[in-house]
C-alpha cells in the first residue's frame, strides 16, 4: 500500500486492484465499527481508499504503510434485487463479444452475484464488481449524449445503473424501474460501497419487489 496526506488530517491510500481496494475499505470499516480507528469518512475508489477526519493521521500512516491488504470480506448481508428487462440497445454488440445468442446475454448477467465496489460519476451510481473476466467488454468508441434513468450497462469489470439521464458510454444491456436515488429517502441512494445486489430478470419472482432487499 502507498499512503500519502491529504490536507491536515486525511490520508489516500493506493493499492494495486480494484479488488484490494474493497477488501482494505471493507477492513477499514469494521476498524471503525469496532472502535480501533476513528475517520469521519472512509471513502472506496477503483484503486483508493480516502480516510478523512483523522486526528492522528500520521500515526495511522506509518501504520497502513507497514501492513499488508486484508483478505478480502465474506460477501454476506442483504440483498438488494433490481428487476431487469433484458433489451438494452447494445444487447447484440455484447452478446457478439461473449459469443452467445442475444437472448442469453440476460442469463449470463443476472446469474453473477454483485458487490458495489465504489460509488461515484452521479448521485446513486455505482460501480458494481461480479463479472467474471471472460465477460468484460469494453466502453462504447462513441458515447450516447444521453442514456435514460434506469439503464443498465457494462463497462470493463463494471455493472451500473444509470440513477438518472445523463451522457454516458456504458454498453447499454437493460433496464430497471428501481429508484436509485431519491433524496427524499434515508438513505437517498438505493446502493452504497458494500452492498450486494442481484439482477433479477422480469418474468422470475423477486419477493420484496423492485428494488427491495432479500
Amino acid at each position: 500500500m502507498r499512503v500519502l496526506p491529504v490536507g491536515d488530517d486525511a490520508l489516500l491510500v493506493e493499492v494495486s486492484s480494484g479488488a484490494e481496494a474493497e477488501a482494505l475499505h471493507a477492513e477499514l470499516l469494521r476498524r471503525r465499527t469496532e472502535g480501533s480507528l476513528a475517520a469521519r469518512e472512509i471513502v472506496p475508489a477503483a484503486r483508493t481508499v480516502l480516510l478523512d477526519g483523522l486526528a492522528d493521521p500520521a500515526r495511522l500512516a506509518s501504520e497502513l504503510a507497514a501492513a499488508e491488504v486484508p483478505a478480502a470480506p465474506p460477501r454476506e448481508g442483504p440483498v438488494v434485487e433490481l428487476p431487469v428487462r433484458y433489451d438494452g440497445p447494445d444487447l447484440a454488440e455484447v452478446a457478439r463479444r461473449w459469443g452467445v445468442a442475444e437472448e442469453e446475454v440476460g442469463r449470463i448477467h443476472a446469474e453473477a452475484e454483485y458487490r458495489v465496489a465504489f460509488c461515484g460519476f452521479a448521485p446513486g451510481f455505482g460501480y458494481l464488481t461480479g463479472l467474471p473476466e471472460s465477460r468484460h467488454v469494453p466502453r462504447r468508441d462513441t458515447p450516447r449524449t444521453a442514456v435514460p434513468a434506469g439503464a443498465v450497462g457494462v463497462a470493463g469489470p463494471y455493472t451500473g445503473v444509470y440513477p438518472r439521464s445523463s451522457p454516458g458510454g456504458w454498453q447499454l444491456i437493460g433496464r430497471t424501474d428501481a429508484v436509485l436515488w431519491d433524496h427524499t429517502r434515508v438513505p437517498a441512494a438505493l446502493l452504497s460501497p458494500g452492498t450486494r445486489v442481484r439482477f433479477v430478470p422480469y418474468g422470475s419472482e423477486v419477493p420484496h419487489g423492485p428494488g427491495g432487499s432479500a
